[in-house]
């Protein structure tokens, strides 16, 4: 029996087509098998493709599914921006609050309408922090990356951070030599086996925009991501990494920041990230984003 499905590439971040980060969404997933999604994925080759699924208990509004090219992985934060910007112009729906379960468990989405057009904020994982790179695993990461101790920003350890699928956060201090970085990625790929953390963010607070914060680069090869262009589990943990070891200041309460990526590839985005604190630590992660659809198609399987 012929099926089909609505597939859509969505550029998250951004709400010029061809910037920011595109990800590949089927609205109406349901009926695919696991092995499906994979060639679908692949063949799409974006970072990442989001499949969205009807709820199957009354805990959920949607289920929604994440593959590389290569893997299925837990979250993902532009897939998921893409993912609901889709979804929110498909049905035209007003401002709702929808809760979308995940690899990385349940969780709120806000569909924001604004005239016309929408804004996707969603909600992270638990904020969990990893182990701290040293000694060999540090030497083997800086050769990757060919930087050197000077290079790395002053106060920021070299971690693991998650909200649902982990991030290394790199700090360092020049936005020059973060536009110039070459990496090794098969030293990436060797080392992610040995620590468990497939994704490398670099970033600098070396910015000449005023309303920017972060600039940053994340690559993740070893799940089939030589580099993403604007990534939302990235910022976000990070924005709790920044809070956690005092490298910005904040009201007690709350603290956003703006974030922008992908200028190296030449598909610059920008999200903006939430941390809400409790007793003077973070406690809850949203990042903010537009998006855009780049071309809409039909499925036929």
């Amino acid at each position: 029996m012929t099926r089909k499905y609505r597939l859509y590439q969505v550029d998250s971040f951004t709400t010029d087509k061809f910037c920011g980060n595109p990800a590949g969404v089927i609205t109406n997933a349901d009926g695919l098998t696991e092995a499906e999604m994979k060639k679908i994925a692949r063949e799409l080759n974006n970072s990442e493709t989001a499949f969205v699924f009807s709820p199957n208990d009354l805990t959920h509004d949607v289920q929604v599914r994440f593959f590389t090219p290569t893997t299925e992985v837990p979250i993902c934060g532009h897939a998921t921006i893409a993912a609901h910007y889709a979804r929110a112009v498909e049905q035209q729906l007003d401002t709702i609050r929808v809760m979308q379960k995940t690899g990385a468990g349940i969780l709120p989405v806000d569909i924001i309408r604004e005239e016309n057009d929408y804004q996707v904020l969603m909600r992270q994982g638990e904020i969990e922090y990893g182990m701290v790179i040293e000694g060999e695993n540090k030497d083997f990461l800086l050769s990757a990356l060919e930087i050197t101790e000077e290079d790395l920003l002053a106060g920021c350890p070299i971690q693991v951070v998650s909200t649902g699928h982990s991030k290394m956060m790199i700090g360092i201090k020049s936005r020059l030599l973060l536009n110039q970085l070459k990496p090794n990625f098969d030293a990436f790929t060797q080392l992610s086996k040995r620590i468990s953390c497939n994704g490398y963010y670099v970033f600098t607070m070396d910015s000449e925009e005023e309303d920017i914060l972060i600039k940053g680069r994340m690559f993740a090869p070893a799940i089939g991501v030589y580099e993403d262009p604007v990534t939302g589990n990235a910022n976000g943990p990070l924005g709790a990494y920044l809070i956690h070891h005092k490298l910005v200041k904040h009201n007690g309460t709350s603290f956003r920041f703006q974030a922008k990526q992908g200028e190296a590839m030449g598909r610059t985005g920008k999200l903006e990230v939430e941390v809400k604190l409790k007793n003077g630590e973070p406690a809850e992660i949203s990042v903010l984003g537009k998006a855009v659809i780049a071309f809409q198609s039909e499925l036929i399987l």
